[in-house]
């Protein structure tokens, strides 16, 4: 299907229009964005413990010396065999952030139930560097609710993206982001989360694509990803984030 195909000058009053909205979107993203930042703080008072590449390390030390620390909830389960589609096309976009973000006193991690040794090798595969360690026997992800017990999935709610769910709509993983603050005290304050469809704007390529003739050409949200080495190959299913 074509768009209307007209002369130059009718193109560029429909882009004028369109001009007005994005600045109204532009204005209305940076009024968010400062709602956000006004939000109130939670502390943090449970001792969490994770297990990481250099060992057990605690909340605490995840922030590696900086005072902000942004935690992806990657869906990567103990059972899995491979990370969720979804969540890898995020963290594709990752690793060309972290010097920008370290050196603006931000720690990005990523954090999944799946066993350390699962987690380094899927991240081996997809050929990544930012930290990423396990919350395996911890009460972490069930915390910040992105993980629910096969108990939580047979009760009539469960509690996702601030909302009660239907447990058919849920998944035992879940996407999400959280952030955290830590004082001179060494105190942390539990500041934002985000989840499902939340933390779309960190994936530049949507973004890039919403400025394509086609934009994102998709059936459903995002059922055209695939894992960055699986192009090649037939067609699978949406992502599982969504």
């Amino acid at each position: 299907m074509q768009n209307d195909v007209v002369s130059r000058e009718e193109w560029l009053e429909a882009r004028r229009a369109l001009l007005a909205k994005e600045k109204e979107a532009t204005r209305l993203r940076d009024s968010v964005n400062a709602a956000r930042l006004a939000l109130p703080w939670v502390k943090v008072d449970k001792d969490y413990v994770v297990e990481t590449p250099e060992g057990r390390k605690s909340l605490a030390d995840l922030f590696d010396g900086r005072s902000q620390l942004l935690i992806y909830h990657f869906m990567l389960g103990p059972d899995w065999d491979a990370g969720c589609t979804g969540c890898s096309f995020l963290s594709d976009h990752v690793d060309g952030a972290l010097p920008h973000l370290n050196h603006h006193d931000v720690t990005w991690v990523a954090v999944s139930r799946a066993p350390l040794d699962k987690i380094a090798a899927y991240k081996r595969r997809m050929g990544w560097k930012f930290p990423w360690v396990s919350s395996f026997g911890s009460d972490f992800n069930y915390d910040y609710h992105v993980s629910f017990s096969p108990e939580d999935l047979a009760k009539d709610k469960v509690f996702y993206n601030f909302t009660p769910m239907q447990p058919a709509d849920a998944n035992d993983e879940l996407p999400g982001l959280s952030a955290f603050y830590r004082n001179d005290k060494g105190e942390i304050f539990h500041t934002y989360s985000s989840y499902a469809r939340g933390p779309e704007e960190l994936i530049g390529t949507l973004m890039i694509l919403d400025r394509a003739p086609k934009g994102r050409n998709e059936d459903s949200t995002m059922n055209f990803v695939r894992r960055h080495d699986e192009y090649e190959e037939a067609a699978k299913a949406p992502s599982c984030c969504h």
